[in-house]
């Protein structure tokens, strides 16, 4: 493995283990300014990672840029191993430090019946627009060297949290997703939901950008 590939693995493990310890910060202590922080977060590790790693952060993204044939399946799967472990990290280091009672007091989101095809729906449609505005302003060919992406990434993000938060938890990760669940926010029985809805959405984003861009391959 030579220094690049591992400073492309670190860059991925730091800036999940960042957006998730502020998704389960925020969440547990109640701030309702979650979503904003959790935007400004990921918005900030782009700008900081994005020129070693391309700052994914989400293995949904990183399948997305697999489809559209700007990372290697090697290079994904190292993305994948990274940005799960440094996600479980820090819902660990969530569940030590943030104020046991108030973690306790964080609901568990259920899903059953409307709710859970609500939640599936809604992050198949966030985790999509996150998906598809990655690919588009951070690896098309007609917006080189930009200084919007992370901007525009971020607030995507913001924008779903805020929209569907109450349904589905606005994961739109599934590192997020898992870490959650790790930290008592997402039912385990349901969290298929999650991944299915938002890898799915992945494939649907990668497979709609090479059908509009036939030349940017």
């Amino acid at each position: 493995m030579t220094s690049n590939v591992r400073a492309m693995y670190a860059v991925e493990a730091i800036g999940t283990f960042f957006l998730v310890f502020t998704v389960g910060a925020a969440a547990g202590s109640g701030s309702p300014f979650a979503p904003l922080a959790i935007g400004a977060t990921l918005m900030v590790m782009i700008y900081a990672g994005g020129h070693i790693s391309g700052g994914h952060y989400n293995p949904a993204v990183t399948l997305a840029v697999l489809l559209r044939h700007r990372i290697g399946l090697r290079d994904a799967v190292g993305y994948w191993i990274a940005q799960l472990v440094a996600g479980l990290l820090a819902a660990v280091v969530v569940r030590a430090v943030v104020v046991p009672a108030q973690m306790e007091t964080t609901e568990t989101l259920t899903l059953a019946g409307h709710t859970l095809v609500a939640a599936f729906v809604v992050e198949l449609l966030f985790t999509f627009a996150l998906c598809f505005v990655v690919l588009n302003v951070a690896t098309s060919k007609s917006h080189p060297n930009n200084s919007f992406y992370g901007l525009a990434i971020g607030f995507t993000v913001v924008a779903g949290a805020f929209s569907v938060g109450a349904i589905s938890g606005a994961a739109f990760n599934p590192a997020v997703a898992v870490s959650a669940a790790v930290m008592g926010m997402f039912a385990w029985p349901t969290l298929w939901v999650y991944l299915v809805a938002q890898l799915a959405a992945a494939v649907a984003a990668g497979a709609l950008f090479l059908a509009l861009n036939p030349d940017d391959r």
